[in-house]
């Protein structure tokens, strides 16, 4: 067997040319004397010609069958503009059936309407539709840019364990037993981050590794129980050293692969984030900011807002522009539950035209406090606020997602923009309601910012750190941090969430041990390539752009996986399982 060519690299300029060609039949169609198959592989669809003599040698063919064909490339008389090949034709001479297919249950075209669960199923079918291998040749192209680009920086590129300790921190572990070491057991890494901290201390200065990540939690449409990052660490640096080398590895990629100039990369700390947008993880593509209104209310005879404000919390408002003629009853009435999802009590609003408030709160409001809301928020005529009255985190949050829900349903986001944003400054910790104590808010190894060290035992709620988050139109890009290298300093850290150094030895004790041989200050980031993929690929399905995805259950409906294994493998392990009641 011997191809000479791809079935999608044929054009006019071929004409006359002797070709082999193999592939799938993607469409036959029969007009008398003459059948027309349309055969594609990887690179794309040409159209076969078989005349009254090849009749029978295809008579059986029919879609995804498996041929090769001999011919001659000759001009359509009927061209196809939308196809790359549809100037030509192939004048088939010889066919042979390298195998044959049982009708496939789903329709393997770039168009299909078979079910995500059915599509998961036959997923090696689904893998044939131009869509999803176009995705995956993207995610190689741009695995490739990466490689080139951190190698031509100096980066070395260093496999780290799969099999690895459990330090569970953050999300649950995969858990592997041990079969020479009864009742123990690996876990599977969510990420290289104790590994390439050791590096660091090893002397590497410079790592990189496309890394596979496990992590046992809820899954969505932008996560998957096993992921591939981006890991990226460095030696003798600081945050300017690592943003600038991750904003020159995405301009390098979005101009080879989407042909485009990045803008500049603006920073905002958390707070600033939260405040002006409602989220860690702004969309910047549309604007449309959120307001602290609380100090006009600070008289108010409205209980609501008085109750809210002498608690410490906030009035929080968001003006859509010319929204008056925008929202039914029925619409605004949705809205109101909407943000109740994000624990919000209420959701107020106020349509200001030709001088005159209208709304749910408009009679409860002072001539003064709407005077005032008018002239904060600079309303224009059919202008529409939201409020939302609660404490700061939970009004800044609901109202986060009020405005990203209203962003893509009033068609507001520019989707040929790409606005990047990096988040600094993040909290060190978070109150855990659950264990009742602080918890790293990142990971135990991020470091506290210099001027908040004395606030680690003192005023956690209020330490910030040295982490930062790469955004991308509303997606968290990237997670990173200047890491701890003072043995001293990771020793209060521990202290602050309530984990004894005895603790901490069990769960990290080699780690720990490392840092006594001269520990260089280092940091970097994880980009989650999937995601990354997802934006390039212009989907927001995540299954789009991985070979075997897994189902929001963490199933693989192809494979069958999880399922249960033999006796005797568990008594391999000293393993027995519990049945359910």
């Amino acid at each position: 067997m011997k191809r000479t060519h791809h079935n999608g690299e044929l054009r006019i300029e071929n004409v006359n040319a002797h070709v082999t060609l193999c592939g799938w039949v993607a469409k036959r169609r029969n007009f008398g004397a003459l059948v027309f198959i349309d055969l594609r592989d990887r690179e794309g669809l040409i159209q076969l010609v078989f005349d009254e003599t090849m009749a029978d040698s295809i008579s059986e063919v029919r879609n995804e069958y498996v041929l090769q064909v001999d011919g001659i490339v000759v001009e359509r008389q009927d061209k196809n503009p939308k196809l790359a090949t549809g100037d030509i034709e192939i004048k088939v001479e010889h066919v042979q059936i390298l195998n044959t297919a049982k009708t496939t249950p789903i329709i393997v075209a770039d168009e299909t309407d078979a079910l995500e669960d059915t599509r998961l199923k036959y997923r090696y079918l689904d893998l044939r539709r131009a869509p999803i291998q176009a995705n995956l040749i993207l995610r190689h192209q741009v695995t490739m840019l990466v490689r080139n680009y951190l190698s031509d920086q100096g980066f070395i590129e260093v496999e780290t364990p799969i099999l690895c300790k459990s330090t569970p921190e953050g999300a649950r572990d995969y858990l592997v037993p041990s079969r020479i070491t009864p009742g123990s057991f690996y876990a599977l890494p969510q990420s290289p981050q104790l590994y390439k901290q050791l590096l660091m201390i090893g002397g590497m200065e410079k790592y990189f590794q496309i890394a596979r990540c496990f992590r046992d939690e809820d899954l969505r449409a932008d996560r998957q129980p096993e992921f591939s990052q981006i890991d990226i660490e460095m030696s003798f640096v600081d945050e300017e050293d690592v943003w600038s080398l991750t904003e020159g590895l995405m301009c390098h990629i979005f101009k080879k692969i989407k042909h485009v100039d990045l803008d500049a990369f603006p920073r905002l700390t958390y707070e600033e984030c939260m405040a002006r947008f409602g989220s860690d993880k702004p969309d910047l593509r549309f604007g449309m900011e959120l307001n602290d209104i609380s100090s006009i209310f600070s008289n108010t005879s409205f209980q609501v807002f008085k109750n809210v404000l002498d608690d410490g919390g906030i009035v929080n408002a968001m003006v859509v522009k010319q929204g008056t003629d925008q929202f039914s009853r029925k619409d605004l009435d949705k809205l109101q539950e909407f943000v109740k999802v994000y624990n919000a009590k209420a959701l107020a609003y106020l349509k200001y035209d030709q001088g005159a408030f209208s709304g749910s709160v408009h009679k409860v409001l002072s001539d003064e406090e709407k005077q005032a809301i008018q002239t904060q928020l600079r309303l224009e005529d059919k202008d529409l606020v939201f409020m939302i009255g609660d404490r700061r985190k939970i009004a800044q949050t609901a109202m986060g997602a009020l405005r990203s829900k209203l962003g893509h349903s009033l068609s507001l986001i520019d989707e040929q923009a790409y606005r990047f944003l990096w988040v600094t400054d993040f909290p060190m910790f978070e109150y855990s309601e659950e264990e009742d104590r602080f918890v790293a808010a990142h990971h135990p190894f991020t470091a506290p910012n210099a001027d908040d060290v004395d606030k680690l035992m003192s005023d956690p709620a209020h330490c910030m750190s040295r982490a930062y988050d790469l955004v991308l139109n509303g997606y968290e890009l990237l997670s990173g941090s200047i890491r701890i290298h003072d043995q001293e300093l990771q020793a209060k850290v521990f202290e602050a969430i309530g984990m004894s150094m005895e603790e901490a030895k069990n769960k990290f004790g080699f780690f720990l041990d490392a840092f006594q041989y001269g520990t260089p200050p280092h940091g970097g980031v994880g980009i989650g390539l999937e995601r990354l993929i997802m934006i390039l690929a212009d989907t927001e399905n995540i299954r789009d752009v991985v070979a075997f995805p897994k189902t929001a259950s963490a199933s693989d409906l192809m494979s069958e996986a999880p399922s249960p294994v033999y006796d005797e493998q568990l008594k391999e392990l000293h393993l027995s399982t519990i049945d359910k009641e």
